[in-house]
């Protein structure tokens, strides 16, 4: 894979930061794609909203849920549901349902 890909922000905008977290807002109407972003920190992901999403990983990417088959990855959504990855992980993430998709996701800086 190339490495001149252009890379976007992990999620629609920041939060809150300090130097230990970094805590985004995800918003995704159905069938809106987020950008090609990598993570460089291992993070939390909280589901606020939505029904179904997915996340196309490059093929370069770590894998980031220890023993997971990447390429795409798809799960149903519900509220409070709380997902921990590694870094290293390249994708986009993708909103497959008919409804909002809204989380938190926090980056574990240290």
């Amino acid at each position: 894979m190339s490495d001149d890909r252009k890379m976007g922000a992990i999620a629609s905008r920041v939060l809150f930061e300090n130097e230990r977290i970094r805590v985004w807002e995800m918003k995704l109407a159905p069938g809106e794609r987020s950008d090609l972003h990598r993570h460089d920190h291992d993070y939390v992901m909280i589901q606020l909203d939505g029904d179904k999403v997915a996340a196309d990983f490059e093929p370069d990417s770590q894998d980031v849920f220890g023993g997971a088959d990447l390429g795409r990855v798809e799960g149903e959504v519900a509220f409070g549901n709380v997902i921990f990855a590694e870094k290293g992980g390249i994708e986009t993430a993708i909103n497959i349902g008919q409804k909002t998709f809204h989380e938190f996701v926090v980056e574990l800086l240290d």
